[in-house]
């Protein structure tokens, strides 16, 4: 396999102490950039950094914060055992990773590079100003098996289509996984700010978090259930899927280590785990080359297309009491874990572009509110996808019935039952995907807001007046 997924802009280190600044990646095994601060900083040292920076916290919302909050915690814990800490600064990058560099003496600062939207325009801000105090920003890897923009066609010109992706990026391949560092002579910085307290909403619970949570929940899932993921990846109320994603996005855990212990024996459920992981990369391929999509349509033709403003419906939507189960269900599972599952996420995606008629921008951003592992690229490509405006989008006309979803994918209505507890309450032989309007009076659940035949076919009108 090729091992050039890793870059670096300084193959030679000067001599000195180094600066580790931790972003999305905050481990210490399998970590390229701080292995090479090691190199840099040798006997001199390397300063651990975290930069807390305002124009990331404001935005997040209540699971992103305190989840980013515990991972630092235990980042901090992890570099304790090892004699040094994490220092931790608030503000924008540009002045504080410049002032920590200087009050340490550090002719070198490693990162992972960085390919988001303001990621990499904050990296080039605060490489211009390092610069000025001579001062090398150094990138080494990414957050991605294959850093985005490595993949082409031929020709040189970025994949649209997900298939083509992921076979010219398995046959890219990826380094294997690195150890921790043995040795780690860490500074610190004379001054440093608190974490902040995040104070959860009543009702939501977080998993937990960490270098240590991530290698132990993905060992076991290795062990338990990943080989039965091809044929159980789509029920909800199995609950076997691995729930991987926020370590992901905390860069807790790899996706190289991942792979390599996919890699480790054949089957199907090991085969289909890797391809998710192939359009975790191919969206942040999509996001790298088109920053725009994080806002905008990937297909600006369905900026065209009539849509409704968000209002009551739209509440009803986001407080999961639309009167269709399976949707409500993964918006109270939203709002109670800061989790949703796939499939459902899909269904509620359709439900409010193709029921409600209301853009995708809105869902998107309700979800990254909400979703302790909102991943951008993830994220928004995914909306676009179901909204049919994206990269090897769903056809617009393929439109999700609700009903159906649910009744085919928690057949026995166990995943509906346990996040809409007035569905326990049903008689014997009821349907809990679709109640009649005696049992949900019965009950208190709330009739449908919107009849889904006919909405079908609105959505249908609607995209005509684009095609």
């Amino acid at each position: 396999m090729s091992p050039a997924s890793s870059t670096s802009s300084s193959p030679a280190h000067p001599s000195g102490p180094a600066v580790m600044w931790f972003r999305r990646d905050l481990r210490l095994a399998d970590n390229p950039a701080l292995l090479e601060a090691c190199a840099s900083g040798g006997d001199d040292g390397v300063l651990p950094l975290f930069v807390l920076d305002p124009a990331l916290w404001g935005p997040a919302g209540p699971s992103r914060r305190s989840h980013l909050v515990d991972s630092l915690a235990a980042l901090d814990a992890s570099l304790r055992s090892r004699r040094t800490r994490l220092s931790v600064v608030e503000g924008d990058p540009v002045r504080e990773v410049v002032a920590a560099a200087r009050e340490v003496g550090a002719r070198e600062v490693h990162v992972a590079a960085d390919f988001g939207p303001y990621g990499a325009q904050r990296d080039a801000r605060v490489e211009e100003a390092l610069a000025e105090h001579d001062v090398v920003l150094v990138r080494t890897g990414s957050p991605y098996a294959v850093g985005p923009g490595r993949v082409t066609k031929p020709d040189g010109t970025p994949y649209q289509v997900f298939t083509p992706f992921s076979k010219a990026w398995a046959s890219h391949g990826w380094r294997a996984p690195v150890d921790a560092p043995t040795g780690l002579h860490g500074l610190e910085l004379a001054s440093t700010v608190d974490l902040p307290e995040v104070e959860l909403p009543e009702g939501l619970t977080l998993p937990p978090a960490g270098e240590k949570a991530a290698a132990e929940r993905w060992a076991t899932y290795v062990a338990d259930h990943v080989g039965d993921y091809a044929d159980e990846r789509d029920r909800p109320d199995l609950d076997t899927t691995s729930r991987m994603s926020v370590h992901l996005k905390y860069g807790e855990i790899h996706p190289r280590t991942m792979l390599a212990d996919l890699g480790r024996s054949a089957g199907q459920g090991r085969t289909t785990y890797r391809s998710e992981l192939a359009w975790r990369e191919f969206y942040a391929d999509v996001l790298h080359h088109r920053p725009e999509t994080a806002r905008d349509y990937l297909k600006p033709e369905y900026a065209r297309m009539p849509y409704d403003e968000p209002g009551d419906a739209f509440d009803a939507w986001r407080e999961g009491r639309t009167g269709f189960p399976v949707v409500d269900a993964g918006m109270r599972q939203l709002r109670a874990v800061g989790w949703m599952h796939n499939r459902v996420r899909m269904i509620n995606a359709s439900f409010l572009v193709k029921d409600l008629h209301v853009e995708w921008q809105h869902g998107a951003r309700h979800f990254l509110h909400w979703l302790v592992d909102g991943d951008l690229a993830s994220n928004q490509h995914g909306w676009q996808w179901t909204a049919g405006s994206g990269t090897d989008a769903s056809p617009f006309f393929r439109v999700f019935n609700p009903t159906g979803q649910g009744r085919k994918f928690d057949p026995r209505g166990e995943y509906v039952r346990r996040w809409v507890p007035e569905l326990r309450d049903l008689p014997d032989g009821a349907d809990p995907h679709e109640p009649t309007p005696e049992q949900r009076e019965a009950v208190g659940y709330p009739a449908a807001i919107v009849d889904h035949k006919a909405e079908r076919v609105e959505a249908l009108d609607r995209w005509e007046t684009i095609r």
